[in-house]
């Protein structure tokens, strides 16, 4: 294992203080916790936004906290769910007495764990929304999840619904555009090759040089299927063909992508995909009012990549648009 660290099992606790060192402007560390908040938290007459899960995944999900997007971010170990005393703090931290809504992916330990957390809140009189996102349309079932996973395309739940919340906006309001987001995007990935969580100090799995497997998880879980490598464009076809016949984006004219890298995959690979993404929906009629290129939802150094598709409409694009200030998303 090559990895620029310390101690394995201080990465996180480093992590987070390295974070605050660099944008102390834009965030502040909750002592004792691993909750990163927006500098100025809570803000009066404002529904908070907590997030979070396991590290490994930077820049989410401290990298959207901030005007425009998160209140809170909270931290686990490496791929581990972060804690329901850890998320308990996030959230009475960030509540202004509008209320706090919490956006989960889908895994089986982050749902439970959030839901624990609300429960412990809701106790102490805040009051709690909870949405879980599950754009990835790969596979059903997983080997940390119950029905679909929550990748890349979480980053456009906290984009919309934080832009809401900046209006001053209900916690009903928030909640509703959140869940609005959930149904409206899709997402899919692969990868080329493995990462390493430092503590364990070897591959999660494998894949040999001329491999690379389709519909593979944030965690390196089971995806559809492995195959010989296959190039770009054939990628690209293949991703899409799945994740456009979703019910969700079915007559979709207009569109924002993401394509996100998984933490080794060059820029230029990555924009070698958006390419063809962009010419797939070109064939069927889809405009592409906004793309984003880059790393929003890593696999620690995963080499691979994932496709976002989220339709839009008139309201979604106004709060897509609107002004965010995070350290990983700025409009």
């Amino acid at each position: 294992m090559k990895k620029i660290l310390n101690n394995p099992n201080d990465v996180v606790d480093e992590m987070l203080d390295g974070m605050v060192v660099a944008h102390s402007d834009l965030i502040r560390r909750i002592p004792g916790t691993t909750v990163i908040v927006r500098k100025g938290s809570p803000v009066v007459g404002k529904v908070g936004i907590v997030s979070g899960g396991g590290s490994g995944h930077e820049p989410s999900h401290a990298g959207y906290v901030g005007e425009g997007m998160l209140d809170a971010a909270v931290a686990g170990e490496v791929f581990t769910s972060p804690t329901p005393d850890q998320i308990y703090e996030a959230i009475k931290e960030v509540d202004s007495g509008k209320g706090v809504l919490l956006v989960i992916k889908n895994y089986t330990g982050d749902v439970l764990n959030f839901e624990m957390a609300a429960e412990l809140a809701e106790a102490d009189g805040i009051k709690v929304a909870k949405v879980v996102v599950n754009d990835d349309v790969a596979v059903e079932d997983s080997t940390f999840t119950s029905g679909r996973r929550g990748i890349a395309g979480t980053v456009f739940i906290h984009k919309i619904a934080g832009a809401l919340a900046e209006t001053g906006a209900s916690l009903e309001e928030v909640e509703e555009i959140a869940k609005q987001v959930i149904q409206n995007v899709k997402s899919m990935g692969m990868a080329l090759s493995p990462c390493i969580i430092p503590a364990i100090g070897k591959p999660g799995f494998e894949l040999s040089d001329d491999e690379m497997e389709i519909g593979i998880g944030i965690h390196g879980e089971p995806g559809i299927k492995k195959t010989k490598i296959l190039s770009a464009d054939q990628v690209v076809d293949i991703l899409l063909e799945k994740v456009l016949q979703e019910e969700g984006l079915l007559g979709m004219e207009n569109s924002a992508v993401l394509i996100n890298g998984l933490g080794s995959t060059p820029l230029m690979e990555l924009y070698v995909v958006a390419k063809r993404v962009a010419e797939k929906l070109h064939e069927q009629n889809i405009k592409i009012h906004s793309s984003y290129v880059g790393n929003y939802m890593t696999a620690i150094e995963m080499a691979g990549f994932s496709i976002s598709i989220l339709k839009l409409n008139a309201s979604l694009t106004k709060l897509l648009e609107a002004k965010a200030n995070t350290i990983a998303f700025k409009n």
